[in-house]
């Protein structure tokens, strides 16, 4: 028996005003629920820019307290009840002075908080120095049971790692939803790096026979720490007048437990992205194709808790 339900991605720019970001985002989740979306989710860091282009204490200045009375999450719990939406909304969380993490929160159809997922792994590389600013996360990898799907969250960075889906597998996810803030950031020729990205992610979902779906954030941001020669202008990376930065590639997508994509995004426009999936063919799957787990050598895995293996 099929059991149809409609993503919503939310794939947008966004600007140096808060307030405009927040409000922008609020009028997408409505949009996209008009159009049908049950589960939908918001990019990485939704409600700024993406500050971790450079070292900056001020940027600490947009934390907020994350818990299900905050005013962030009052407001959206608000949006979901009225709309009958399953919600993941990306914040910056203050948890104490000094420790901060980038976390997603859950929200239920019925406008219940189920929790939050703090981001684990924290690249530090020129344009993401996420380090400076987060702590990584204590959590674990957690399944939240919601009104319309199991559903696993990871936050961009996670996407690389194999372990971190595994888990969510593991624990009877899905749909594996990561919310990311990525693009091209050198001054070079266009790489490939974005269809490495999708194509990866596109593995989890094979491997751990579920749904997958990753919302990118689209469009230049400024580097404020570096600026170039206006020479530079137009290549990967480069705004219009010579500036340093990312120009991240959109490219939001949903896999099914084939790898197939169902819907993609484009590389250079806000979107919102509505897809259904049927829930029915992660059993029809896992029934044909047992391997992902039926053939899993769990006592042969020992060196995975190490560093590196030599």
């Amino acid at each position: 028996m099929s059991r149809i339900i409609n993503l919503g991605l939310i794939q947008m720019t966004c600007t140096d005003d808060v307030r405009e970001n927040f409000e922008r985002t609020l009028g997408n989740i409505k949009e996209a629920a008009s159009q049908g979306a049950q589960i939908i989710c918001t990019q990485e860091l939704f409600k700024s820019l993406y500050f971790c282009q450079s070292e900056d204490s001020s940027h600490y200045d947009l934390a907020e307290e994350i818990s299900e009375n905050s005013p962030t999450v009052q407001i959206l719990r608000k949006l979901a009840k009225d709309l009958e939406i399953v919600l993941i909304a990306s914040l910056f969380e203050k948890r104490a002075l000094g420790i901060y993490h980038n976390t997603a929160i859950v929200i239920d159809a019925d406008g219940s908080y189920l929790g939050k997922y703090r981001k684990n792994h924290i690249p530090d590389d020129p344009h993401y120095y996420e380090k400076y600013y987060f702590t990584p996360g204590d959590l674990g990898y957690k399944v939240f049971k919601t009104k319309y799907a199991d559903i696993g969250v990871l936050i961009c960075w996670d996407q690389w790692y194999p372990e971190a889906a595994r888990l969510l597998g593991l624990k009877g996810a899905e749909i594996i939803f990561i919310p990311t803030a990525i693009g091209y950031s050198k001054r070079s020729e266009e790489s490939t790096y974005d269809q490495s990205w999708q194509i990866v992610q596109r593995g989890h979902a094979v491997a751990n026979a579920c749904f997958l779906a990753a919302v990118n954030r689209v469009g230049f941001e400024v580097d404020p720490s570096i600026a170039l020669p206006v020479s530079h202008a137009n290549e990967p990376g480069v705004g219009p007048n010579g500036e340093s930065g990312i120009n991240f590639w959109g490219q939001s997508f949903v896999a099914d437990p084939d790898g197939s994509v169902l819907n993609l995004a484009s590389k250079d426009q806000e979107e919102i992205v509505i897809c259904p999936v049927d829930l029915s063919i992660i059993e029809e799957t896992k029934q044909l194709f047992s391997f992902p787990y039926r053939d899993r050598r769990v006592d042969s895995y020992q060196d995975l808790l190490k560093l590196y293996s030599e």
